[in-house]
Order: C-alpha cells, then sequence, then structure tokens
C-alpha cells in the first residue's frame, strides 16, 4: 500500500473537514424538501436514486474539481472522470439511500480519496446526525458532533464471549445459506444501519460488523477510518476490502479470525 507524506495528509484532511460541514450546510439550503425517487433495476429489483443523489454528487464533484482539478473522480451516479492521476475520489452521494427515502436519518455523504488504488483518507458525513466521521492521518480518526471534535477508536480490549455484533444480508445471502451460519443469527443483537454502523465502530460503540454486496463507494470511503481507529476489515475471504463484496470488520485480529471461520461455509 502506497503512502502519502505528512503534509498530503494535511491539506487532503483539512478538505474533507470543510466539505463536510459545506454538505450539511447544502442539504438543509438545497435538498431538505420533496425530491424524485426512481428505481435504477428497472422491474428487476429495487435500487432506488433520487434527485438529490445525484444534485449532491455534482456539488462534491465541483468542490473537488475546484480545489484539485488533475485529480480522476469516481462516483456511483455519474461514472469515472479518468486521467493519469494517482489520486481517486470515489463518492457515493447518498449512502443508504432506502433510509433517506422513508426518512430514516442514517444516510450518509461518503467520499475516499485513493491514492495508487488504496483508499487513504476517508469521510462519512451524516447531515441530518450533524455528524462526521473522518481521519487525517493513518493512525488518526476523528468523529466531530456538534462541531466538538473526539479522536476515536475501536473497543479493541473486546471479546468473542460478550462480542456487540451488527450484520445484514441485504437480501443477498438466501435462507438456506443462513442456515450454514446459526452462530452468526444467534449474534446478530445490535441494529445494522448503512455505513453508521461502520461509524460506530470505528468509535468502540460496536465490536463486529458484517455486510453484504457493498460497492466500491460504500466502503472504499469507510476503509480509511476503520483502520486509523484500529480495526480489521476485509471481505469475508480475508481478501482486501478494496475489493469490497461483502465485508467483515473486527475490533482485533483474533475476533476477525473466528468470525472468518464462522462465514467460511457461505463465503466460497
Amino acid at each position: 500500500m502506497s503512502k502519502l507524506n505528512s503534509s498530503n495528509y494535511k491539506v487532503f484532511s483539512k478538505f474533507l473537514n470543510d466539505l463536510a460541514k459545506k454538505l450539511t450546510k447544502y442539504y438543509y439550503l438545497r435538498l431538505n424538501k420533496p425530491f424524485k425517487v426512481s428505481n435504477k433495476e428497472k422491474g428487476k429489483g429495487y435500487d432506488p436514486v433520487t434527485s438529490a443523489d445525484k444534485s449532491f454528487e455534482k456539488f462534491i464533484r465541483k468542490e473537488i474539481l475546484k480545489k484539485f482539478p488533475k485529480h480522476q473522480i469516481k462516483g456511483e451516479e455519474f461514472g469515472q472522470k479518468k486521467n493519469k492521476s494517482d489520486f481517486t475520489w470515489v463518492i457515493d452521494p447518498i449512502d443508504g439511500t432506502r433510509s433517506f427515502v422513508i426518512g430514516n436519518p442514517t444516510w450518509s455523504n461518503l467520499i475516499s480519496l485513493n491514492y495508487k488504488g488504496y483508499p487513504v483518507l476517508g469521510l462519512a458525513n451524516f447531515p441530518i446526525l450533524r455528524k462526521y466521521y473522518y481521519n487525517s492521518s493513518p493512525k488518526s480518526a476523528f468523529v466531530v458532533e456538534d462541531n466538538k471534535k473526539r479522536k476515536i477508536k475501536v473497543n479493541y480490549k473486546a471479546k468473542f464471549s460478550n462480542v456487540k455484533l451488527s450484520a445484514a444480508f441485504h437480501g443477498t445471502i438466501s435462507l438456506n445459506q443462513q442456515k450454514k451460519i446459526p452462530k452468526i443469527l444467534k449474534m446478530m443483537q445490535f441494529p445494522c444501519a448503512d455505513a453508521l454502523s461502520y461509524s460506530h465502530f470505528a468509535e468502540g460503540k460496536i465490536d463486529v460488523v458484517i455486510q453484504c454486496a457493498n460497492k466500491i463507494w460504500d466502503i472504499h470511503p469507510l476503509i480509511p477510518i476503520i483502520e486509523a481507529a484500529g480495526g480489521v476489515v476485509s471481505n469475508w475471504k480475508n481478501e482486501s476490502a478494496v475489493k469490497a463484496g461483502n465485508i467483515l470488520v473486527s475490533a482485533n485480529r483474533s475476533m476477525h479470525n473466528k468470525f472468518l471461520k464462522i462465514l467460511k461455509p457461505i463465503s466460497k
């Protein structure tokens, strides 16, 4: 994994910190009103997109290009602007669009900066909750709530015997497959709420998060925050989470290995 120097981290983390505030302000000034919903699956399922998703992404792209015009941008709604830069911004304008549609406040704006293909800085901004999460280096992650900044760490002392597990299968894992992981089903005692679950994990409020079918814009912005807070993140095959897909995050390596073993019957 390629790393940035400290001065680069400072520039980019300040940009994300400022952008979070602009996004929340933009929502309340422009997007906190009735919106249009359409289904990207077109009868094959339900994958909603709203006019607000598209407005947010246009706004984010504009802010990035003003500051970093030579960087690449890859967004969920408008694809990729390619060039030869080592820097790529990955955008999920509204992570949790289903939550947004029904008025659940757990939706967020997710943005990562990837350097040579790996996410090195991330932002998870929750406008309705008026808080956001970001990292400023590989070892420093923060939550800002009510304009108060606080450093966050995972609960690295978590034990399997009393683990706080948040999991959701999003209709991806069949009932027959779920029967192969009865331990997981029994331990799913904490709600799973879009990117907020990963963010709560980084704060140490949850010890393990299991999710299915993450796209790159769902997980790339959260990888730097999770790792900076001391967490372990991979897919269910213990491969890099950069590949996205089915994701496991754990508070320590011992816990991670145990859950990888439990998930093995359905991770092939």
